[in-house]
């Protein structure tokens, strides 16, 4: 299983409906001071009466009070947040759980993408470990055949075997870089299947489960009492239950987003290789490298460094037979995303 990576949750301005209260919040601003400068003449009359001086001044009172007062400055917020988050909604999908249950789809065909390229990577590794060894049996041939020329005086014959052997010899060195840089992207596409399989079983456990809970939330949900929670200092349930699931789709978004470019990324470098032609390009081998030394992988967590480590090392030696193994959830710990509603 992989380590979870910490998520910041978003602030308001963040948020789908950030962008919505950033017009709003800017209409208002504008609104109010046009209209406050239109009315300045008749604010100065009416202010030169004492009945209507007291009820601006009142007026006025009250607005410094909600400015100051942190519980009324915080239910007005929540109110104001509230409102750009069902206008919102009109137009975007800003529902957790929906935009979770799209995260589920697009899990499933990305699996199913990505074990369509671990099949394809592994018939092209084959063909390339027996390319290299075919190499390897032609130099020894050919470097018999040099030494027998040398031992008959065919001098000729001797050098011509002889830059066979090292033309085969320099052919092999960048066969054998190339099969360790698709080595890397074979053990990592599996560990990114392993736990994108995973994340799936995970994530669809959840939403089941937290769909019927935030039905049950919403239900006894009421506008008066987020404000009586608000204005006694409570967090509200609705609001705290939303950003749990924020968090986790924010999670899920990211490790889909990497899943997604990584898989481009193996595309475009398996495309770039020809091994009936001995061709392949350089530029899938400089995208495949600057990842591997880039930072912690979402999808993969603290495994990244290890996965690459592997590739590596003579010691280890990979088996293109062994299955893709997902451990059970008993062997993982249960689910990963029971921490981001423990409050």
């Amino acid at each position: 299983m992989t380590d979870m990576q910490p998520i910041k949750p978003k602030n308001f301005w963040e948020r789908p409906e950030g962008v919505t209260g950033g017009i709003f919040m800017a209409a208002i601003l504008l609104g109010g001071g046009f209209l406050l400068y239109k009315a300045l003449p008749t604010l100065i009359t009416l202010a030169s009466n004492t009945l209507y001086l007291a009820g601006i001044l009142a007026a006025l009172a009250a607005v410094i009070y909600m400015v100051l007062d942190p519980k009324m400055r915080n239910l007005v917020w929540y109110v104001y947040k509230s409102i750009m988050r069902w206008i919102t909604g009109i137009f975007v999908q800003i529902d957790p759980i929906g935009i979770l249950k799209s995260y589920i789809e697009d899990l499933k065909d990305n699996l199913g993408k990505m074990n369509g390229q671990i099949s394809n990577l592994k018939g092209q590794m084959y063909k390339l470990a027996e390319m290299i060894k075919q190499n390897q049996r032609n130099i020894q041939n050919n470097l018999s055949l040099a030494g027998k020329a040398k031992e008959t005086g065919k001098e000729a014959m001797m050098v011509l075997q002889a830059r066979k052997a090292g033309r085969l010899q320099d052919s092999n060195m960048k066969l054998e870089d190339l099969y360790k840089r698709m080595e890397v992207l074979y053990r990592v596409l599996t560990k990114m299947y392993e736990n994108s399989e995973i994340m799936l079983e995970d994530l669809s456990d959840q939403v089941v489960v937290k769909e019927q809970e935030y039905k049950a939330i919403k239900a006894s949900h009421s506008a008066m009492r987020s404000a009586m929670n608000i204005l006694s200092g409570n967090s509200d349930k609705k609001y705290m239950y939303d950003m749990a699931l924020e968090a986790m789709a924010e999670d899920v978004g990211q490790k889909v987003g990497e899943m997604e470019r990584f898989m481009d990324m193996s595309k475009n470098f398996m495309d770039g290789i020809d091994l009936q032609n001995g061709v392949f390009e350089e530029e899938g081998m400089a995208m495949l490298e600057k990842w591997e030394k880039e930072g912690v992988s979402f999808l993969l967590g603290g495994d990244k460094n290890k996965i690459v480590s592997k590739a590596s090392s003579p010691a280890e030696t990979l088996d293109l037979n062994a299955p893709v193994k997902v451990p059970s959830k008993q062997e993982r710990g249960g689910n990963q995303y029971d921490s981001f509603f423990e409050q």
